[in-house]
């Protein structure tokens, strides 16, 4: 049973998937600091309780709290979680490696790959912050931050090599509206995450090419083998991807116009150019910058992955938009378990 002390937290990270877990983790119960690079935005969430640059229109809970100091967040923390863009984890470690209490969990609520390795989130934060692989976990699921902050109910997965690591995290990641269930199967639970957004860019360009349903269904179908037959060859356990870290993930991500993978998908097949869409971004749509990493890891493991492929060539400019859907079905649909 979980202890009536509200255990202290800090959240590294102040957009709007951060924000938003940090209201979940205060609603929970958790006495919850943010840090914020800009003074700007930790001084609005302070002292307004807003986070309008990236939540607008969502009260947080009177108390949450931000500073732009590192230091201050991380003293006496029990949990830490991290929400950065995965681009820049790795600069973001040193300083924190420094600041961390000891012996505390430390949890990835980031959906992506490093570029220049190819390694996951908790591979990173395990290289960067030099601590024992079971004092790491990550969160995923079908977690559109808008709805969250909304108080719109959904779930989530904590995974962690240490089951007892992934158990104290869901205690305090769990509230009337959120819940968070357990396994232990980490590169499931991370792939689902980073591979649903390749799927989801591949659903917005046909949408905004002007495609229906059917394509669209058919690319989440397939979509979904691929994500798993990836998953399974880097270690993941196929159930993993039936879950909600990678079916239910899938869906939320696909269908949802609050989705920052489909609406750069969106743009891209409306004809906008790989840096325009970048730039009409206002937010890291992390599927982007994933998508050359997970391709390269696939042909490492002789891993076919046709839709994401073909993502790959119209961000390079390659294939017109309009013909990404012939190509997606140049596999054999499978027969059976």
């Amino acid at each position: 049973m979980q202890s009536t002390d509200k255990p202290r937290v800090a959240v590294i990270g102040a957009g709007s998937w951060g924000t938003t877990f940090a209201k979940v983790l205060a609603e929970g119960g958790a006495e919850t600091v943010v840090w914020a690079r800009r003074p700007e935005v930790a001084r609005e969430i302070t002292e307004t309780k807003r986070n309008s640059d990236y939540l607008p229109g969502i009260n947080l809970p009177r108390t949450l709290t931000a500073s732009t100091s590192l230091a201050a967040v991380l003293q006496g923390a029990q949990q830490v979680y991290v929400s950065v863009p995965s681009q820049t984890l790795r600069s973001n470690l040193e300083a924190i490696r420094e600041l961390l209490p000891a012996d505390v969990p430390v949890v990835s609520l980031m959906k992506g790959v490093e570029k220049a390795t190819g390694l996951r989130m908790s591979e990173v934060l395990l290289q960067g912050l030099e601590i024992d692989q079971d004092r790491i976990a990550v969160a995923s699921g079908p977690n559109l931050a808008l709805e969250i902050a909304r108080r719109q109910p959904t779930a989530a997965v904590v995974s962690s090599t240490s089951a007892d690591t992934a158990s104290a995290v869901a205690a305090v990641a769990t509230n009337p509206y959120f819940r968070s269930f357990i396994n232990t199967d980490v590169i499931g639970t991370e792939f689902g995450g980073v591979l649903k957004n390749l799927i989801a860019v591949a659903i917005g360009i046909v949408d905004g090419v002007g495609y229906g349903e059917n394509t669209k269904a058919s690319i989440i179908t397939r979509g979904l083998a691929e994500m798993t037959e990836f998953a399974v060859s880097l270690g993941a356990q196929p159930s993993t991807l039936s879950g909600l870290a990678g079916l239910g993930d899938l869906i939320a991500t696909c269908q949802s116009p609050l989705s920052r993978n489909n609406t750069a998908g969106r743009l891209l097949g409306q004809g906008y150019r790989f840096d325009e869409v970048v730039r009409q971004m206002n937010q890291t749509a992390e599927g982007l910058a994933s998508v050359a990493p997970i391709l390269e890891l696939a042909r490492a493991n002789g891993v076919d992955m046709p839709i994401v492929g073909q993502v790959g060539e119209v961000l390079a400019g390659r294939l017109d938009p309009r013909n990404i859907a012939p190509h997606l079905t140049e596999t054999d649909e499978p027969q059976g378990e």
